[in-house]
């Protein structure tokens, strides 16, 4: 099922459950992410807020703190399903320590194009919602990151150039993949990345270049080596009493720019990735493509390593992933 037919799917539901419920004055939700005003992520909640606000009428206010200013990125799915704040962003990836799932799309060569990545989020969405349920909070939007890179002082001509260097990375997975790849792979927050690299405690990067920019990693490194190998993605949960507190039109109208801020994140995102390349190269970085000997070691890693994730998961979780091939046939 795809991610705007199940959306919708729910509003009915949320309609049958809402329709008791009195009419109510103007209600202000804090929001939380962990990234900055210029990232394309926090673009799109700025137009999510925007169509909440506009077709509710000004009944539905998000007030967001972005760039980790009220919640650090990583504490974000606790403070939500705590009610601590109503809203939230969080990286999917960051959990993958609760269920084998938020580790899918995080292990090299499952989705590693933008429509692998649609698919991939079509498959999981029922899944996810189940789950985020089941917890008191809801799933509202998957956003994919741009493909991924290597950031280095020195060009990468061959994946000998590669070994040894400290390599910053962000989850589990990445840090497996930096390891194999004869790397010292350390997982550090977005945050303190700027910090890490001033101290000597990294020599380089693995991600995005919307994160190249976000970092500005022209101050530190010179060369941005594209890989693609992975679209992991970020989402938007509301805990879910909080939900239920609006009347049946209001949770409409939040799903319902859900959805849209769904399917126009998979754009930006796209849109993303090639304009921050270009602005890398604006700061005097240069662009290249990986060697084939990278591309092929990294292959090689992710089919391992998909191999071990499918050890891992529950039948349930392994279902969504058969779900997910059959759909590439």
């Amino acid at each position: 099922m795809r991610i705007g037919t199940f959306l919708k799917s729910m509003v009915f539901t949320l309609a049958a459950a809402g329709a008791s419920l009195p009419a109510q004055a103007q209600t202000t939700w804090t929001m939380a992410s962990g990234y900055p005003e210029s990232s394309f992520f926090t673009q799109n909640i700025r137009q999510f807020i925007k169509e909440v606000e506009d077709k509710s009428g000004g009944k539905l206010k998000i007030d967001l703190r972005s760039n980790d200013s009220l919640i650090k990125l990583d504490a974000i799915k606790r403070a939500v399903q705590s009610g601590q704040i109503q809203i939230g962003e969080i990286r999917l990836g960051v959990y993958g320590n609760e269920a084998a799932m938020y580790n899918l799309d995080n292990t090299p060569g499952v989705a590693v194009d933008y429509n692998q990545a649609m698919k991939l989020a079509n498959a999981q969405a029922p899944f996810f919602d189940n789950m985020f349920k089941k917890n008191g909070m809801r799933l509202v939007t998957m956003v994919p990151w741009p493909g991924q890179g290597f950031y280095t002082k020195q060009p990468v001509n061959s994946l000998a150039d590669l070994k040894g260097q400290k390599l910053r990375i962000y989850s589990k997975q990445t840090q497996q993949l930096g390891d194999r790849l004869g790397m010292q792979a350390l997982i550090l927050p977005f945050a303190e990345v700027p910090q890490a690299f001033s101290t000597g405690m990294i020599q380089s990067l693995w991600t995005s270049a919307q994160t190249g920019v976000d970092v500005k990693a022209w101050e530190n490194v010179k060369h941005f080596t594209y890989t693609g190998t992975m679209h992991n993605k970020n989402a938007i949960i509301v805990n879910e009493r909080a939900l239920r507190q609006l009347d049946a039109n209001l949770q409409k109208i939040v799903l319902d720019a859900g959805n849209a801020a769904t399917l126009r994140g998979f754009e930006m995102s796209k849109k993303a990735s090639a304009d921050r390349e270009q602005t890398l190269k604006e700061n005097g970085m240069v662009i290249a493509q990986a060697p084939k000997d990278v591309l092929a070691k990294m292959d090689e890693i992710g089919k391992d390593m998909i191999a071990e994730w499918l050890a891992t998961a529950t039948p349930d979780e392994k279902a969504v992933y058969e779900t997910y091939r059959s759909s590439l046939k």
